[in-house]
């Protein structure tokens, strides 16, 4: 069955899993099999609602790797993965893709390209998969280009339900870009969407405190991610799972949950 993008219910978590030698912020620390299987492990057993495994560093300034290598890099993960939550795969890469949706029947594509190739969206139609789009493009022109795509995958028949939208923050944006986007997020993400944030440990945390190493920027990713939230954020992409996870059953319980709104008649 294909994954469906929930918008009724709680903020998702999506939990990162970067088998790469240079991701920003832990690139290397899960380049091994054996210690990306464990990371996978830990990530489902920390609570997270969807796992994002990533081949290829898209940190700014990154050196791509082709194709094969990537593949390369990805195939015996998931060969030996044995996990219960959704499995999400991190290309821009069409060729990959397609490997991952037949020999291993994974749940979605997030393409940080936008699907800018031709063929990546075709595919997602193919296979009747969820596909994550991001925005990634020198402008702040993010509706319409979430517009544009939607009519394009609607024209494939892709179903609403298997679309989800991440405005890219980032992705050749500037530090006001970001937190322009953050801060009026309701009203640039697609109405009955699905909208992905992904800002963990990302500059714009860092700037605003002080830039600290990335992985001693938490405080600050959650306090981003809970304005993402009320802003109508459905997933949120994180490196640092079991914090991510109480801090949304928080920011839902306070926002979403109607019997601990109604328990006070003011």
């Amino acid at each position: 069955m294909s994954y469906k993008f929930d918008l009724k219910n709680k903020t998702k978590i999506m939990g990162i899993l970067n088998i790469t030698p240079d991701s920003f912020s832990d690139g290397g620390n899960f380049f091994t099999l054996e210690k990306a299987i464990n990371r996978a492990k830990q990530i489902e057993f920390e609570g997270a609602d969807i796992i994002d495994i990533g081949a290829q560093s898209t940190r700014p300034g990154f050196t791509q790797i082709s194709a094969d290598e990537e593949w390369l890099r990805l195939e015996p993960v998931l060969k030996n993965l044995n996990l219960n939550i959704p499995i999400s795969i991190d290309t821009f890469y069409p060729e990959v893709a397609q490997k991952c949706l037949e020999l291993y029947n994974v749940d979605i594509i997030n393409d940080v390209t936008g699907c800018e190739d031709p063929k990546m969206l075709p595919l997602i139609a193919k296979y009747n998969r969820a596909v994550i789009i991001t925005h990634n493009k020198p402008d702040m022109n993010i509706k319409e280009f979430f517009k544009k795509k939607l009519k394009d995958a609607q024209k494939l028949k892709i179903k609403s339900s298997q679309i989800c939208f991440d405005p890219g923050i980032g992705f050749y944006k500037s530090q006001a870009d970001d937190a322009y986007i953050i801060r009026n997020l309701k009203n640039i993400k697609l109405k009955n969407h699905a909208c992905l944030v992904g800002l963990s440990r990302k500059r714009i945390i860092g700037v605003a405190c002080g830039n600290p190493p990335p992985k001693e920027r938490l405080a600050g990713t959650i306090a981003a991610n809970t304005i993402c939230i009320s802003g109508g954020a459905n997933i949120l992409r994180v490196h640092d799972v079991k914090e991510a996870v109480q801090a949304v059953k928080v920011a839902d319980y306070i926002l979403k949950e109607e019997k601990a709104n109604e328990q006070y008649n003011y």
